[in-house]
């Protein structure tokens, strides 16, 4: 990777991992950022990610080879006038939005085509903010890299080398694909999980029994229902067409299915749960996708004073953070009594390997 000056407007989650991968790969690598507050960005600079804390944008970015917008998606596109003047012959400014056709047009309205490729890279957390972020945050999460009309081949290599350099998959697509597909497989299904907490929030009894009984399944498929409200009104306003489209498509879907229910046509049912559960399987567990995985398993322990305190002292003997513990009320799918959440896959994996080593039953969470 020849690129070693590298900008930031906006340096939360996305932007300080992104930082901190590159400065695990390229420790030499100079890094500057922007953002509002200034206590985070001194944070960054005392943990040797951050060697220029910027005011603002200004002329020290001309000094940059590459320049990431890591602000909200509807912030982006204003930033980019501004830092225009500090482009240097040969810089290449890049965003890290998670919808990318509302940033191209302004690109393509400012003329700055051939110096602007779009990214997006596809993981994230129920956390927030550059206090969250890892040098490893984005290791096999796709790396999404769009072009412009305009851009070259050995511009659209350096943004891969970029998501190689943070052990990321890149993986070039036209910016209009990627929003249809974004709709598909991200923003469709934050809509369907929030409308299907509302919609049990809404017909429940005074007893608030679906509440108490909503685990398992349920909680499995509406996780992601407890996101930003903000942001996720963000990507609906920049995204609403691909959205629109996919949603009506997924209404006409459970329409269909709505009628062989009432004419009991148990075939089309059974094909329902067929076809999707063999599409299902088939998709890979190896990578991340755009929805943040939870790094979870449940533990079969007997109902005792003790035994909670007894598996939470054998994982912090070995340093490993739980993020969340509870018991699993909802047990239909062979799940065992007590659910743990941790904060990263490998933390997961080292308690997984812990507690069998004191003959735990463990089952992993698919």
């Amino acid at each position: 990777m020849t690129d070693s000056t590298f900008g930031f407007v906006g340096f939360g989650l996305i932007g300080g991992s992104i930082a901190k991968g590159i400065k695990r790969s390229l420790p030499d690598a100079v890094i500057m950022a922007y953002m509002r507050s200034r206590e985070k960005l001194e944070q960054a600079q005392n943990d040797g990610i951050v060697d220029i804390i910027l005011d603002g944008v200004d002329e020290h970015l001309s000094e940059c080879d590459i320049i990431f917008l890591c602000t909200p998606v509807e912030y982006n596109a204003r930033y980019l006038s501004e830092i225009r003047p500090f482009l240097k012959p040969g810089a290449l400014l890049t965003d890290v939005g998670s919808t990318k056709t509302n940033i191209h047009e302004a690109v393509t309205q400012l003329g700055l085509e051939d110096c602007f490729i779009g990214g997006h890279p596809m993981a994230g957390s129920e956390k927030t903010g550059y206090e969250n972020a890892t040098d490893h945050l984005l290791e096999n999460a796709y790396y999404v890299i769009t072009p412009t009309s305009c851009s070259n081949q050995a511009d659209i290599d350096r943004m891969v080398a970029v998501a190689n350099t943070i052990g990321a998959l890149p993986l070039v697509l036209d910016y209009r694909e990627h929003d249809r597909v974004a709709a598909a497989i991200s923003h469709l299904p934050h809509i369907i999980a929030s409308s299907l907490v509302n919609l049990v929030r809404d017909s429940d009894n005074p007893l608030t029994i679906m509440k108490r009984l909503a685990a398992g399944g349920f909680k499995d498929i509406t996780r992601i229902a407890s996101s930003s409200p903000e942001m996720w009104e963000q990507i609906c306003m920049t995204n609403t067409d691909n959205i629109a489209a996919m949603l009506e498509t997924y209404i006409a879907s459970l329409t269909d299915t709505l009628n062989e229910l009432r004419q009991h046509n148990a075939s089309a049912i059974h094909q329902l749960f067929d076809t999707s559960r063999t599409y299902r399987n088939s998709i890979t567990d190896t990578v991340y996708g755009s929805v943040a995985p939870e790094y979870s398993f449940t533990v079969d322990v007997v109902d005792e004073p003790g035994a909670i305190s007894t598996l939470a002292v054998i994982l912090s003997a070995r340093g490993i953070s739980i993020r969340n513990i509870g018991i699993n009320h909802n047990r239909e799918h062979g799940e065992h009594a007590l659910k743990i959440i941790f904060y990263d896959e490998p933390s997961m994996n080292a308690a997984w390997k812990q507690l069998r080593k004191y003959n735990y039953e463990l089952h992993r969470i698919q």
